[in-house]
């Protein structure tokens, strides 16, 4: 009997597994049952993530116990005070994902472990606050993110609200290991069970009054300028609420998408990185002739926008252009106001954009790079603040449409990132100049730049097994040529090192992980990196030009090249 019939087999006969969700089981199809049964669940870049159902890889009240008793052993082994410091829980809007907080409360409470919950659901960056908040030792943050709505997922923070990185989690992993067999997973009691305390309503009030203090010009005047905001059904809604309305924007919600409805019945998509996503909020806007329109992902630490442009048309910017922007506007008033650090730092990835960099370096604010995931971003904050000197935080961001701009949160803040751009674009507005012709400006100085990203699903058992055969191919035979230029530098994460034309090979700094990066003569790039929380790889491409009207002939031959080159369509 291979695995996948032994785990099936093995949830149709244990009397742990309800009898409703063996009729479930039963009725699955081969392929079904496959992808449900081919492996274990697992922790990736953003944590665990999965659909949905019974299944050894599914979220299910099992997968979910195996986690939350693994992170319960785990913080007590960490901290002798884990039990009265606690742990913060929060969920988004998704199906299951109270049941699956309430859960590991009481499983956390069986251990000893005090609980801190909130009354309802709210977004991942108050997570990461309520840790801080509360001196906890850790947190859990149950969502799915963006994922379409047969997913959800299970985050896991350290006592500085940031999510656990690679060095801080092997143990965490060691122990859910540990548990080969998730439907019998025994809690290890305490004679003495832990509270699970609901917050009032001030941590609210203080994360909200933390947020306005990002602002750089609240005194700009806001009469006649809209914005159209749409927390995608999420977690967001509450606090952009207020951070809209004590800030004085007049702001229009898509009230269809204002409800916590799990479907996500009234969006196309609930990701910012779609353009579906922007349809509701477009035609509202275009209603009432609204200036700016703001999305947040589902739970509300990723955010999106659309401006309005000369045309009267609505226009979408990537992350990597909103980021840019954003960068130039906090860093460009901050010089102006005496505010900015002669010490300051950008963090970002290896997949972000490089105009951001070029922009910090021009305001005299050097850069450091991380692999993908904030979480190595909030790491290095927290590194620098612990060691009690270094640079001055001034910015973080990512290409996904995730940024930070006052570190009181260890993780990307949706809620900051829509009050500033927000003001970003009233800024502008007021001098009147759009997003777009003020994301021109920039190009027109440092040089046309196009990032993007496609991503190629490979499901099933199979998918995996064609995904690790892809990484090895392009990593045994790296291209050395593209779209007319020359590869100069390549970057090999999971090996741990750097080839650059002329130099001697050199270790990377980052920790390991399945990502290579290639650079080239005209510091066009591409990235290649299997997703940790999907059967897909994610494919990033930079085309970097000297004038804008070449760079979709650019984008286009570095995609086709690359895809012929690994024999995908």
């Amino acid at each position: 009997m291979d695995r996948i019939e032994a785990n099936y087999q093995r949830w149709l006969s244990s009397p742990a597994v309800k009898e409703e969700t063996k009729k479930t089981l039963r009725a699955m199809s081969q392929k079904e049952k496959e992808d449900a049964f081919f492996k274990d669940i697992e922790f990736g870049t953003g944590g665990m993530r999965g659909v949905l159902g019974p299944g050894t890889n599914r979220m299910n009240e099992f997968t979910v116990r195996r986690a939350a008793v693994a992170f319960g052993r785990f913080l007590l082994e960490k901290f002798p005070d884990a039990k009265n410091r606690g742990v913060a829980l929060s969920h988004d809007n998704r199906h299951h994902s109270r049941d699956f907080v309430l859960q590991s409360a009481s499983l956390l409470n069986e251990m000893g472990i005090k609980c801190y919950i909130f009354d309802s659901l709210r977004p991942t960056p108050e997570l990461s606050f309520a840790i801080r908040y509360t001196h906890a030792v850790g947190g859990v943050m149950v969502t799915a993110s963006h994922n379409p709505k047969q997913y959800n997922g299970y985050k896991v923070y350290d006592e500085t609200g940031c999510q656990l990185v690679p060095s801080k989690i092997a143990r965490y992993l060691e122990i859910i290991a540990e548990y080969p067999d998730e439907l019998s997973v025994e809690v290890p009691a305490s004679p003495e069970k832990g509270e699970t305390i609901t917050f009032d309503k001030k941590i609210d009030d203080d994360y909200v009054a933390l947020v306005e203090g990002c602002q750089i010009h609240p005194e700009l005047p806001k009469k006649g300028f809209k914005i159209v905001y749409t927390p995608q059904h999420g977690a967001s809604y509450e606090n952009a609420v207020r951070v809209f309305t004590e800030c004085g924007y007049e702001f229009f919600p898509v009230k269809e998408q204002c409800v916590h409805d799990p479907d996500f019945g009234a969006t196309k998509s609930p990701n910012p990185e779609n353009p579906e996503a922007y349809e509701g909020a477009i035609a509202l806007a275009k209603k009432i002739s609204a200036d700016l329109v703001v999305t947040t992902d589902p739970d509300g630490d990723r955010c999106g926008l659309a401006y309005r442009g000369k045309d009267g048309g609505y226009h979408l910017l990537t992350g990597n252009q909103s980021g840019a922007l954003l960068i130039d506007y906090v860093l460009g008033q901050r010089k102006a106001l005496g505010k900015l650090s002669s010490n300051g730092v950008l963090y970002d990835t290896i997949v972000t954009s490089s105009l951001g960099v070029k922009i910090a370096q021009s305001y005299g604010v050097s850069s450091e790079r991380f692999l993908t995931g904030f979480k190595y971003i909030g790491d290095r904050i927290g590194y620098y603040e612990a060691l009690g000197h270094g640079p001055h935080f001034e910015f973080g961001y990512e290409e996904s449409y995730g940024c930070l701009i006052q570190p009181f949160v260890r993780d990307k803040d949706g809620i900051q990132a829509i009050l500033l751009y927000s003001e970003m674009a009233l800024f502008y507005h007021l001098k009147g100049i759009t997003l777009g012709e003020a994301f021109e400006a920039l190009q027109r100085k440092y040089g046309f730049h196009d990032a993007t990203s496609i991503s190629h699903a490979f499901p099933g058992p199979e998918g995996a097994k064609e995904m690790a055969a892809l990484m090895d191919r392009l990593r045994k035979n790296p291209l050395k040529e593209l779209a007319g230029s020359k590869a100069i530098r390549i970057e090999d994460y999971l090996l741990g090192v750097i080839r650059e034309e002329g130099k001697p090979e050199r270790a990377s700094a980052l920790p390991k992980e399945n990502v290579i990066k290639i650079v080239f003569a005209d510091t066009s790039w591409l990235a290649v990196r299997p997703s940790g929380t999907e059967p897909k790889i994610k494919f990033y491409v930079e085309a970097v030009a000297k004038e804008e009207k070449d760079l979709p002939a650019k984008k286009k031959a570095m995609y086709d090249g690359l895809f012929a080159e690994l024999g995908l369509q």
